[in-house]
């Protein structure tokens, strides 16, 4: 029974059986051709034989399996990133073997393209690679490798099943993150889109004096430590280096309410939020700061207080993974007494949150206005880019008219909440999704430089 499982016909085979029958209606009219007809027949049938000795003769040469397959897959994926998947295939047949390739991927991607076909000599070790992007965390159950493997004559095909039911993980976007920790670590995370800041004036942690170079502030001369030195080769200007402030604490506040379920190229608001708090976490331990966590929606759900110590960011990263969406309003007078009573030191507050409309804005203000009072607030939340490519295609009928001015009217009131949060001294960001990781490291690190935290 296993080998009658295994064993497929090629298409070919079944477009040479048409081509029998055709012919051997055809021969009815030409009966010389039926002679020739029955010994092609026979030859073919005789090849489909031998087709099938040379695929199914054996199963293994000597303690090793007549053909191997295995999928190399990351511990965890990374959520809204392209993971590479990899098969390797190794062939012992004694002749090329063509084969087809379907890798049974996890139904969350909704895929059935997933088909390969390469051949293989023997004793060959082939390498395909292909990436999946995943938009959803959790657990993804990856099915079987099946492998059909054709002689030349590509007749019939033997199956081959390997690494059945492997459950991978996928976590927030830690891909993302090592990417702008190594940018950081390097100083060139300009690549990503981060701006300098110009420091205007300096924090008051000293760190240093050092010789003085063109471009430093003059302000920043020690002319004590400069009348000292005595050496007439050398510079005799010294300035103070100073060092940003550092162990100041960034709370990343997570909103889990039904606002943050709007999905935008595949990936909700939420997720996209996960991943700035997993980088901007990342980022500032990397800076000396102490990062900490607080998601709520309706209730408050995971705290991680704001600490530097070894594997505090894997800690972050498994907290953020385990975060799901609710459905019900959120409730920021909760968020406000948990921060009143579990944050006592002034820091940064990043709030990842969505406003459609002012009123809705408003609605919260008061709270906002009381979290500002105590901390640094920057309120981030997100600019419907599907709108924004509504608004940039030009009308051209009455009904187009009428959906650019709605269109123009939740743009204006966005732009109205930025307006009106600076009215009352609250940080925002209005940005696209896609640019969220970007543009908030951005601001923390204008933030940073500017001496506000």
């Amino acid at each position: 029974m296993s080998l009658f499982r295994a064993l497929f016909v090629s298409i070919r085979v079944w477009l040479i059986l048409l081509g029998f029958v055709v012919a051997f209606v055809v021969a009815y009219a030409l009966p010389l051709l039926l002679p020739v007809l029955e010994i092609a027949f026979w030859v073919f049938l005789l090849l489909v034989v031998i087709d099938a000795v040379l695929l199914f003769r054996q199963s293994q040469v000597g303690s090793q399996p007549v053909f191997f397959a295995r999928r190399a897959l990351p511990e965890r994926l990374s959520n809204g990133d392209d993971n590479p998947i990899t098969l390797y295939l190794e062939s012992r047949y004694p002749f090329n073997a063509s084969v087809e390739i379907i890798d049974e991927i996890p139904f969350q991607f909704q895929r059935r393209d997933v088909l390969f076909q390469s051949e293989v000599k023997p004793n060959e070790v082939r390498t395909l690679r292909y990436d999946l992007r995943p938009t959803r965390r959790g657990e993804y159950s990856f099915g079987a490798i099946n492998v059909y493997v054709m002689t030349p004559m590509r007749l019939l095909k033997r199956r081959f099943q390997f690494e059945q039911g492997r459950l991978v993980p996928v976590y927030p976007s830690y891909l993302q993150m090592r990417q702008y920790e190594l940018l950081a670590a390097s100083n060139r995370l300009t690549e990503l889109g981060i701006k300098k800041i110009r420091r205007i004036g300096h924090s008051m942690e000293f760190e240093q004096v050092r010789p003085y170079t063109q471009g430093d502030d003059l302000r920043t001369i020690n002319w004590k430590a400069t009348a000292r030195r005595s050496d007439p080769n050398q510079s005799n200007l010294v300035v103070n280096a100073y060092t940003d402030e550092r162990s100041q604490a960034v709370y990343c506040l997570i909103d889990k309410g039904r606002v943050m379920r709007s999905p935008f190229e595949g990936l909700t608001l939420l997720d996209y939020a996960i991943n700035a708090s997993l980088v901007l976490s990342n980022i500032a331990l990397i800076k000396q700061d102490r990062a900490g966590l607080i998601t709520f929606s309706d209730k408050i759900g995971q705290v991680v207080p704001a600490e530097r110590r070894p594997g505090h960011m894997l800690k972050i990263l498994e907290v953020l993974y385990r975060q799901k969406t609710r459905y019900l309003e959120t409730d920021f007078e909760a968020l406000y007494a948990t921060i009143r009573t579990q944050v006592r030191q002034r820091g940064l507050l990043l709030l990842f949150t969505n406003f459609e409309t002012i009123s809705g804005m408003r609605r919260q203000l008061p709270y906002l206005r009381r979290l500002a009072k105590d901390h640094l607030l920057l309120v981030v939340f997100f600019d419907n880019t599907e709108l924004r490519s509504l608004l940039d295609t030009p009308a051209h009928t009455t009904e187009d008219v009428y959906l650019k001015t709605i269109a123009e009217k939740f743009s204006y009131e966005k732009r109205q909440i930025v307006k009106e949060l600076q009215q009352y001294g609250i940080q925002s960001i209005l940005t696209a999704p896609k640019d969220l990781t970007a543009n908030t490291v951005n601001k923390y690190l204008e933030l940073k430089a500017r001496g506000m935290i």
